[in-house]
């Protein structure tokens, strides 16, 4: 019945473990009987468990992203720590078993499960409030997909303390991850949160491609679209192209794991390229999932907060559409020293280097925004700034490493684990923090504090430039990635040096938790309900903040690219309407969140051989599925006299304030 599972799977023989677990246990505890002694279960279950409000679940996403933030710096924070301590003959104090699994752990979690949910959640709140839609095509999609995604990071947490991780690099490359070398469960809690994961992802893609060209507003055209829905779009299609990918590689990985086939294997023909091959036609594509949302995030603050027009829209757009394509055409650069011809590593290094150019031209766009413009250095300013110094730096790297020759020197070192971190702490985080203090007060009618996001922003520079410099330079020495222990005495000084950055990068995050705290404590002072705190330019700030749960009480009809400016202008921004029409929303529905219930048991059934309670979990979530397909009952109307009460009392509200 309980197949593998045993009490011997549970690692009370490792003390970092076990004591994590109980702190673990005793502050989820402690919520969980605050969130019981408030009587808040009722809120909980009705305006956000069962929400399919796109506000919502987005910002249920970035809660989920700040979450796995937390585990997935504990983790970086431990390995910059073993590193500092395990030179010469100092051990350490991490087991190398364990520390293979906590930086295969820290991959995974920072890219399926920090920055993925941090991209979809700014996606979910602002794309339909900038198209003019009232929500998705598909909400019940949405929700399912926010809580495949939380079931996905569930699997990476439990795996911790029931069994194991992965121990063979977030890409879990063959035969290293094949049952020969891996036999324990890590590697299926690998695969099945990522696939789990990976198909919530698949359904989000599939949803906000359909809802950016179905649901724009009247006379909205592609060229009409902000910058950030551009982005949204290629990078949904991206997710559309490249998660089936995803899927079926780990497809294959699990049929060589549970059935013993050999698509990976030397034997019967098998061959470990072909997973490598197809983890990086995923794997590439993936980075410009990640950043181009980003970049969208970085157009709108920085023409927001110079006081200008964007330079160059269509320049920026073709250049997103032209990296959306150029993006399936670069994967082969991540295994140049794998043998495949000099030809082919060619082709790549010329291709990978091309795909600079339409990032450099956004790069001079937002720079000529910039340029005698009325700047105001809010700390979505900075994070912008500090954007564009960090990521150019890491562009140029990554130039390099395009080098085939040069590239041979470099693979496996520090210096690629530095430019990748170059990239994506520089261009997704930053963005991701710029874009949550840019639009936190649409979504809850109070502004972020500024001091406390100046310091998160000032924390995260420094200590990323301390943190990561050091390892461009030993990539140079030729340090190697993974390593947790080494006997040169040249490289620790640079490591110590490494430590003290990241820990300045955790007072960077604890600055955002105590920004959140102090935020909600002095709300009603920071309270904004005019809908446009920062004269911006984009049709999301023409709604109250926050936004009512309906966005618009009539669509808007969209003349230019700078309708709201315009209507600022003509002063015909909060205009009360003469009339009102009933409102068609959908209704809020468990049926997403009881498919991920059962989708967790189904997933921790399958990585421990529960074929009976496997069995169960899959067929309450296709019975699940079905029931919801039944139900008639899944959306209501807003009558009109009651969205004129709603907006009349917004108009007095915002009047007052005004």
């Amino acid at each position: 019945m309980l197949g593998k599972l045993s009490l011997s799977a549970v690692p009370l023989n490792e003390p970092i473990i076990t004591g994590t677990g109980i702190v673990v246990a005793i502050l989820g505890f402690t919520v969980l009987a605050l969130i019981t002694y408030y009587r808040k279960w009722g809120y909980l279950w009705s305006e956000w468990i069962t929400s399919v409000d796109h506000k919502k679940i987005g910002v249920m996403y970035f809660g989920l992203g700040l979450l796995m933030l937390l585990r997935g710096f504990a983790d970086a924070i431990m390995m910059r720590t073993q590193q500092a301590m395990a030179a010469n003959d100092a051990a350490g104090y991490l087991p190398p078993h364990h520390y293979d699994q906590i930086f295969t752990a820290h991959g995974v979690i920072m890219i399926f499960f920090v920055a993925t949910p941090f991209i979809i959640g700014l996606m979910n709140v602002v794309v339909p409030l900038q198209i003019g839609a009232r929500d998705v095509a598909y909400p019940f999609v949405n929700s399912l997909g926010f809580w495949l995604s939380a079931v996905g990071a569930a699997l990476v947490m439990v795996s911790m303390w029931v069994g194991d991780f992965a121990a063979t690099g977030w890409v879990a490359y063959p035969p290293l991850s094949e049952l020969e070398y891996s036999p324990t469960v890590g590697v299926d809690y690998f695969i099945w949160s990522l696939q789990v994961s990976g198909l919530g992802t698949t359904l989000t893609g599939i949803n906000f491609v359909v809802t950016i060209l179905r649901m724009r507003a009247p006379g909205m055209g592609f060229m009409k679209m902000p910058v950030f829905v551009w982005t949204a779009l290629i990078t949904n299609i991206l997710i559309v192209a490249i998660f089936p990918v995803l899927t079926a590689t780990l497809a294959l990985l699990a049929a060589d794991r549970y059935f013993g086939m050999h698509f990976f294997t030397n034997e019967l023909g098998g061959n470990a390229m072909m997973y490598i091959n197809l983890i990086w036609i995923w794997g590439h594509p993936e980075v410009y999932v990640l950043i181009l949302p980003c970049f969208g995030v970085f157009s709108e603050v920085i023409a927001t907060f110079s006081g200008k027009p964007l330079f160059g829209y269509k320049s920026m757009v073709y250049a997103t559409s032209s990296i959306g394509v150029l993006s399936f055409f670069v994967w082969l650069h991540h295994f140049f020293t794998m043998g495949s011809g000099a030809n082919v590593n060619a082709f790549f290094g010329i291709m990978t280097t091309i795909i600079s150019i339409p990032t450099g031209v956004k790069l001079f766009n937002w720079l000529f925004t910039m340029y005698r413009g009325r700047i105001r250095f809010h700390s979505a300013t900075l994070w912008t700034i500090g954007f564009m110094v960090t990521f150019a730096v890491g562009g140029m790297t990554g130039v390099l490493l395009a080098v085939p020759g040069a590239d041979f020197v470099l693979h496996n070192s520090l210096f690629l684990v530095a430019h990748f971190h170059n990239v994506i702490i520089g261009g997704v985080v930053y963005g991701c923090l710029a874009g949550m203090s840019f639009w936190f007060p649409k979504v809850f009618g109070f502004k972020l504090n500024e001091f406390w996001g100046k310091v998160s922003f000032w924390c995260w520079l420094v200590g990323y430039w301390l943190a990561f410099t050091p390892l461009y330079i030993l990539g140079f020495k030729g340090m190697t990635r993974r390593m947790n222990h080494y006997d040169l005495p040249d490289w620790h000084p640079y490591l110590i040096v490494a430590l003290v950055g990241a820990a300045i990068i955790g007072i960077g995050i604890i600055a955002i938790l105590i920004q959140f705290w102090v935020s909600i404590r002095d709300r009603e002072k920071n309270r904004d309900l005019t809908g446009d705190p920062w004269n911006a330019r984009s049709l999301e700030w023409s709604t109250a903040s926050p936004a009512p749960f309906y966005n618009f009480a009539h669509i808007p009809r969209i003349t230019s690219l700078e309708q709201h400016w315009e209507d600022k202008e003509l002063g015909r921004a909060w205009r009360s309407a003469s009339y009102y029409e009933d409102i068609h929303m959908p209704k809020n529905t468990a049926a997403g969140f009881v498919m991920g219930v059962f989708s967790f048991v189904l997933c921790f059934a399958l990585v421990w051989h529960m074929w009976a309670i496997a069995a169960v979990g899959l067929f309450g979530m296709v019975g699940t599925f079905i029931a919801r397909s039944y139900d008639r009952d899944t959306d209501y109307y807003v009558p009109a006299p009651e969205v004129a009460r709603i907006e009349r009392q917004r108009h007095a509200q915002i009047s007052k304030a005004v």
